[in-house]
């Protein structure tokens, strides 16, 4: 006897109860108005407020970017306290991926990837930090604390002068080494960009 002669009281009870499904599913579906006017039912519409606190989204132009300042010596405080336990204390150790260094290394058999090498825009930058570092607890740091640690990150890669003052005006003036390392984005809507 081979296997699927044997299913055949099985069979017939999943077939069975797999039509009661689905009819029940149709019932339900039937008996509510459409989700476009009723939802489903729990939750509520976000304010106005709370979908502002979301829009975090810093654009290469530098649009988004919040007011405050930073410069590296800042950042390095910044970084040794928050930063340094995931990507070592100078950026290079890790155990998390390298932040400083690779210059001159994305053509070769191992590119090392790191802001200083393959980033193409600064305010990126700001964004990703802002957004999802420190990992243990994204979005705690301040702007003023992301902006100077930005700005320790870009003097460290020797971007920019240790001195530079870092804000909404000055991060999207700076132009990353690899600025012109990718391909432009073809659809029409973020030429702009």
């Amino acid at each position: 006897m081979s296997i699927s002669e044997n299913r055949g009281p099985v069979s017939a009870c999943a077939i069975a109860l797999g039509a009661l499904g689905l009819l029940v599913a149709c019932s339900v579906a039937n008996s509510h108005p459409p989700m476009a006017t009723a939802g489903y039912g729990f939750g509520k519409p976000a304010t106005e407020a709370e979908r502002a606190a979301w829009n975090i989204d810093v654009a290469p132009t530098g649009e988004g970017l919040p007011p405050g300042r930073g410069t590296a010596e800042e950042g390095a405080k910044v970084y040794a306290a928050k930063c340094a336990a995931c990507h070592g204390p100078t950026g290079t150790e890790g155990p998390m991926p390298r932040l400083v260094g690779g210059q001159g290394t994305l053509t070769t058999e191992h590119p090392v990837k790191t802001i200083g090498s393959y980033w193409p825009y600064a305010t990126t930058l700001y964004d990703y930090i802002y957004r999802a570092m420190p990992y243990s607890a994204p979005q705690s740091l301040t702007p003023d604390e992301v902006y100077a640690v930005v700005a320790w990150l870009l003097a460290q890669n020797g971007i920019i002068p240790p001195n530079t003052v870092m804000d909404a005006h000055t991060l999207p003036t700076v132009r990353m080494p690899n600025r012109d390392g990718f391909v432009p984005d073809p659809r029409p809507d973020l030429r702009a960009q």
